[in-house]
């Protein structure tokens, strides 16, 4: 959700807010307490008296309360101000459960997510995303188009990769290719193109002629607004920047006479060119206070999920702005808690973000659209170090819908929101999603660390996930998950970062690390697992009087041509036990 109104300072919230304007219409309570176990979620709800398991089926019992005409409306939007990141999603897949759900109870629904591009571009961001999603910094483009067009809409400002027509049209495009990625079908409006074709004519008109109420409302939200204050921002015709002088008005012509004078962005000014001139309701905007509430009564909206910024700022003026100024009803709000990637703020101005495709490199499809089902009211942290944790999460949230495993708080969840999460996945219209697949994450990263395909099957299959029944479709799906892992090891640099070398590496070797090796190799031939191996390691090398520090690096060397790797015992013990045995002896 974006925000472009400078004078956006103001007193946070409104005590005269009825109760239920509140926008947090999923209890506090449903949410877990910070340490507390959340697998279930503990998002089950009372909603006119109906209980559910799900958070997406509370908000649309409180949509059809209000007994909304087909189609129902979903909305989210975004400035478009850096790179198109995960945090840019919350709106974007917190409607799309609503969405979903409604759709199932026989709904027609448009989800539409509008890009709020006629916004002036007020400072440089430090990161930028390519048309395939891929994060570069300013110095890969040219930095120079959004330098020199500070001020101007974003529709007005040349796509710094040169391949759209504007900076807008590329971060629009970005958000509609991550939409596709996940299987979410909306409907990218702009908002520049709705000023254009006349959509929010009567909404300026409505604001300029009752400047008096306009102002008395907004003056319990923002400090700057008194007597002078026109809510209409001209786009200067001399130099294309944003204006916020209005000198006059004509309703009957629909144009204000304006000055183009000085515009603050950020911390710095943007020097106006002077120009003074005239504007139609279609060569400007409305400040954001009014322009989100316009776009409720343009687009006709029902629902809008936004983070808990706008839910003491932005969505109080809001409320009394829509009934006061619009005479509509706000439609039924979801406030959603933030994400931080790595423990900090996602920022697309201080570069900290990661883009969807970053993640679906790491990541099944099903996986982040479960990241996005749990419970909005719970802050959460994306540690990339740790993904693991969210795989192993979203693999037992599956196992529950199968009732594979016995968690009576997890099952009323997973029942309700796995259809949903799963998507729509490549596999043959007969395959049986009973016959799924999952390997462990870590083990996957594991069999990352081999090269051959035919190898980590095998692998797969001597650790019991992959058997003579399983069908190629879920072989295929399962062993996916392994090139993600391998990826996941890489960038974070863990301890699955190394390659088992498929030929034997040359090594030298003394005679007593050579029988060391030998002996271990007998053991490992007795079907000792990998725990017990790492134990032996330490016995054998002692038994021969060879430094332990010795005995491993020999065995890292070995495996991977390298002087240090993984816990080098319970390694092994994943491995195929011919090729181990054989590769301790130095015979493959």
């Amino acid at each position: 959700m974006s925000a472009d109104d400078p004078t956006d300072d103001a007193t946070p919230g409104d005590a005269s807010a009825a109760p239920g304007d509140s926008p947090h219409i999923l209890s506090e309570g449903s949410a877990p307490d910070e340490g507390e176990a959340d697998d279930g979620e503990r998002a089950a709800e009372e909603s006119a008296g109906t209980f559910h398991a799900f958070w997406a089926d509370v908000v649309a019992d409180e949509i059809e309360a209000r007994d909304p005409d087909d189609p129902i409306v979903i909305k989210g939007g975004v400035s478009p101000s850096g790179v198109a990141h995960l945090g840019n999603f919350n709106e974007i897949m917190r409607g799309y459960f609503v969405a979903a759900v409604l759709r199932e109870r026989g709904h027609e629904v448009r989800q539409v997510f509008t890009s709020d591009d006629k916004d002036p571009l007020r400072k440089l961001p430090r990161k930028l995303a390519n048309a395939d999603g891929e994060i570069v910094g300013l110095g890969d483009v040219d930095a120079g188009a959004l330098g020199r067009n500070l001020g101007k809409p974003y529709t007005a400002i040349p796509d710094p990769f040169g391949e759209r027509e504007s900076y807008a049209a590329h971060f629009a495009a970005l958000l509609r290719a991550d939409a596709d990625r996940l299987d979410v079908p909306i409907e990218m409006v702009s908002n520049t193109e709705l000023y254009a074709d006349g959509d929010f004519d009567d909404a300026v008109r409505t604001v300029l002629s009752d400047l008096d109420g306009v102002r008395e409302t907004l003056s319990a939200y923002q400090d700057k607004v008194d007597d002078t204050y026109v809510p209409f921002n001209p786009v200067c015709e001399s130099c294309g920047q944003i204006t916020e002088t209005v000198t006059d008005i004509d309703l009957t012509e629909e144009t204000v006479e304006y000055v183009c004078t000085d515009l603050m962005v950020g911390d710095d000014v943007v020097e106006g060119c002077g120009h003074e001139g005239t504007a139609t309701f279609r060569e400007g905007k409305l400040p954001w206070r009014l322009e989100w509430p316009a776009q409720w009564d343009v687009l006709d909206v029902d629902f809008e999920p936004f983070g808990k910024d706008h839910a003491e700022g932005s969505w109080p003026s809001g409320v009394d702005l829509a009934r006061r100024v619009f005479g509509i009803e706000p439609p039924v709000p979801m406030v959603y808690e933030w994400f931080t990637l790595d423990g900090a703020a996602l920022s697309s101005s201080a570069g900290n973000v990661v883009t969807v495709p970053e993640l679906l490199e790491l990541l099944e499809p099903a996986v982040v659209r479960f990241f996005f089902a749990l419970h909005p009211k719970r802050a959460r942290d994306l540690d990339v170090e740790r993904i693991d944790q969210l795989v192993d999460r979203f693999d037992r949230f599956e196992r529950a819908y199968f009732d594979e495993i016995d968690d009576s708080a997890l099952a009323g969840f997973a029942e309700r929101a796995y259809p949903f999460v799963l998507g729509d996945p490549d596999r043959p219209a007969d395959a049986d999603p009973v016959d799924r697949v999952r390997l462990p994450y870590t083990f996957a990263a594991v069999l990352g660390m081999v090269e051959d395909p035919a190898l980590r099957e095998q692998l797969a299959r001597d650790e019991g996930h992959i058997d003579d029944d399983t069908p190629a479709w879920a072989i295929e799906e399962a062993l996916g998950r392994v090139e993600r892992a391998r990826t996941w090891a890489e960038r974070t640099d863990n301890a699955y970062n190394y390659r088992l070398q498929t030929d034997l590496p040359a090594v030298s070797l003394d005679d007593d690390v050579a029988a060391a090796l030998d002996d271990l190799a007998d053991f490992v031939a007795a079907g000792n697992d990998g725990e017990a191996i790492q134990a032996e390691m330490y016995e054998t090398a002692r038994d021969h009087d060879v430094e332990v520090s010795d005995f491993f690096a020999a065995g890292y060397r070995l495996f991977f041509d390298q002087p240090q790797g993984p816990r080098l015992g319970e390694f092994l013990g994943e491995l195929e036990r011919e090729y181990v045995v054989a590769r301790l002896r130095r015979e493959a």
